[in-house]
């Protein structure tokens, strides 16, 4: 069993048996059909993963790797709004008819600050940090713009990271809104543990601990009997990340410069109902 698995087991467990439902409340997510989309949650759930044990790759169920980090690219990378210039289409329920999602996500991490540096933008300062601050205990992004929230087509679910170097380990906290168990859980693990990954690469640290701290963490009562399904299946050892190790600046990663080694997974198996 990978320690993803576990986790994810025991989490979802705990929402099962010891969960909240709001099926009692009025709630803004709707299924297809227009039924209210009603979740089980648990409140402020926190998973640490050690990136120097094993890469929090689930193989309960295959997570589409490639996607994942194109989607981290565009975020991070590009800092594009703009859905053509992501290759997946699971942005597009939330595209305006300018073919944007607004002034949210990469929108927002490349806006320009003035420091006493220069000024940068919210990737380019950690960067900056990480190479000639990494004593500093302020290298974090922060993407839930208020000013902004009126023009974004989806407030940020994913909201910020805080880095912090101990030694020769860079470490990293995801702070999160709110997180779909079945649809997303893994998908923005695997995501950020890599962007770490990456970032520790071009700054000469080593990746050591992620930890994913998620405000609402829920199961949505149409995926329950498919989390319950999933729970039941076999397991196998997490695989093992290799990053390009030629690239030394993060602009230069591409989806291909990701590969994982020895990656079992179970198939999907099912059609995952989306709530929006």
């Amino acid at each position: 069993m990978s320690i993803a698995d576990k986790i994810y087991i025991e989490t979802c467990r705990d929402i099962l048996d010891n969960g909240f439902s709001d099926e009692e409340l009025d709630v803004r997510p709707r299924w297809e059909d227009g039924t209210p989309a009603h979740t089980i949650k648990k409140f402020c759930v926190v998973n640490r993963y050690d990136l120097r044990k094993e890469f929090p790759l689930m193989t309960l169920r295959k997570t589409g790797v490639k996607n994942c980090i194109d989607e981290i690219l565009w975020i991070w990378q590009k800092k594009s709004n703009r859905i053509s210039e992501l290759h997946s289409h699971i942005w597009d329920s939330w595209a305006g008819e300018d073919g944007t999602i607004g002034k949210a996500y990469g929108y927002q991490l490349g806006i320009k600050h003035k420091y006493k540096e220069g000024e940068f933008d919210q990737v380019d300062r950690v960067l900056y940090d990480l190479k000639h601050n990494p004593a500093s205990r302020r290298i974090m992004t922060n993407i839930y713009n208020h000013a902004d929230l009126n023009e974004m087509n989806l407030y940020p679910c994913a909201y910020s990271m805080t880095f912090n170097v101990t030694g020769k380990y860079l470490n990293g906290i995801l702070n999160q809104r709110s997180q779909d168990m079945l649809t997303a859980n893994n998908w923005n693990v695997v995501q950020y543990a890599v962007l770490l990954s990456m970032f520790a690469q071009v700054s000469g640290l080593i990746p050591g601990e992620f930890v994913h701290v998620i405000a609402d963490c829920h199961i949505y009562d149409r995926h329950i009997p498919l989390v319950e399904e999933m729970l039941k299946r076999p397991q196998y050892d997490a695989p093992r990340l290799i990053l390009n190790p030629d690239i030394k600046n993060f602009y230069d990663f591409t989806v291909d410069d990701v590969k994982f080694d020895n990656y079992v997974a179970n198939p999907t198996g099912f059609k995952i109902p989306v709530a929006i």
